[in-house]
């Protein structure tokens, strides 16, 4: 039998710190129209996905093998045409598997499985908006050094 940790003060199980929140919809199942902060917050708290939003701005549809490139070259300091096989694939998988259902969930983004294309969905701009406030903070409390890398929106 598995046994789920249990929070001794309210007899509930612990909620796992990694695991996103579910989906915001109502008894019905349908999608909630705005999402909670919390949901907004740890959506964007990876960079992987936080590129992902980024890429909504431009409104176009973008592959995940482009952005898994683009993605691989950012982490790992090269530029897209230096980047290896092996390095897209790795970043590839984890936004097939784990980044872009995340964010599709709960319709922050589109995927279409059959061209493997992001777009905007509905509660894209909300997230957009957080992202927005959230990088404008990041630059007030830590202006960049002389030398040191900004981050580029896509």
């Amino acid at each position: 039998m598995i046994h789920e940790p249990v929070n001794s003060e309210s007899n509930e199980p612990d909620k796992n710190p990694h695991e996103l929140p579910r989906p915001h919809r109502d008894e019905q199942g349908q999608l909630l129209e705005i999402l909670s902060l919390d949901y907004v917050y740890e959506a964007l708290a990876h960079p992987r996905r936080r590129y992902l939003c980024y890429t909504l701005c431009e409104d176009i549809p973008r592959s995940l093998t482009d952005l898994a490139t683009k993605i691989a070259a950012f982490e790992n300091d090269s530029p897209e045409h230096a980047v290896t096989a092996s390095q897209r694939d790795r970043v590839y998988v984890s936004l097939y598997h784990t980044h872009v259902p995340k964010l599709a969930d709960n319709s922050v983004l589109t995927f279409d499985p059959e061209m493997e294309t992001i777009g905007a969905a509905e509660h894209t701009e909300q997230v957009l908006t957080a992202l927005e406030g959230m990088s404008a903070s990041l630059v007030m409390a830590h202006p960049p050094r002389t030398g040191e890398m900004e981050y580029e929106k896509p």
